[in-house]
């Protein structure tokens, strides 16, 4: 068990730079297919080049960082296999499950985009991006709260502060909502029996986060609300159409 420690931050290091190149390789897939909209001189240059980056970022760095965490990991459960025992860790396998299913259709993505074949908008795109990001968000709730069910209210405060971006303030107000309600649940159990609870503590960050999300949330959707009945809104989205049509006469 000596190894143990070392083998643990050489899983940690690796998995960092997994997620790193997850995070960072849809944005190059957005790139490579905005420039596909570009004159042909120019969509040929940066297709080529985003083709190199992609390719140096995906086969260099992401691919065997993500063999290398999983050989670790599973050299940790053989130092230490009680570990599968904890209810906590049985749901973390399923997000790394999930994380692995994720990385295999990125993968399918770039091979893709590596023949000039697109078959994804860059909308897509970004929406696919915050994929890795929700999963490392569940992964450290589970690791810090040890917990197969607290976890939920804290990825859902968290994930608040994107709805509340994306949705004009509406999915961060239902996803903070759901959040604060389950740790109320949780406070309730810790007040029933306070010794059988030992990670109350992250209970209450993760309750202050999503308290923070319902705030941010609220305000966007009342200045949404008066946006709309001022009329204003409908102005800001002529103009911003007006402004995508002046760069698509520019091209």
């Amino acid at each position: 068990m000596e190894y143990y420690n070392y083998i643990k931050a050489l899983h940690l290091i690796f998995v960092i730079t997994w997620f790193a190149g997850l995070f960072y390789i849809p944005r190059l897939f957005i790139y490579h297919i905005e420039a596909n909209t570009k004159p042909q001189t120019e969509k040929e240059i940066l297709i080529n080049q985003f083709k190199i980056m992609t390719k140096r970022l995906w086969l260099i760095i992401t691919w065997p960082s993500a063999i290398l965490a999983t050989g670790f990991a599973i050299f940790l459960f053989v130092l230490n296999p009680g570990l599968i025992n904890f209810e906590w860790m049985k749901v973390k396998l399923v997000f790394v499950f999930i994380l692995i299913l994720y990385h295999i259709k990125t993968h399918m993505i770039y091979k893709e985009l590596q023949q000039d074949i697109i078959n994804y908008s860059s909308n897509f795109m970004r929406y696919w991006n915050e994929g890795a990001t929700i999963i490392l968000f569940a992964v450290i709730f589970l690791i810090r709260l040890k917990s197969s069910t607290s976890w939920i209210f804290g990825v859902l405060g968290i994930i608040s502060f994107i709805g509340c971006c994306c949705t004009s303030g509406f999915g961060g107000v239902v996803l903070s909502g759901i959040a604060l309600f389950l740790a109320k649940k949780d406070e309730k159990k810790y007040i029933e029996s306070p010794e059988s609870y030992s990670n109350y503590g992250q209970v209450k960050t993760a309750k202050i986060i999503a308290i923070i999300g319902l705030v941010i949330s609220l305000i966007i959707v009342a200045i949404y609300l008066y946006l709309m009945s001022t009329g204003q809104l409908d102005e800001m989205r002529d103009q911003y159409m007006e402004m995508i049509e002046e760069m698509q006469q520019n091209q």
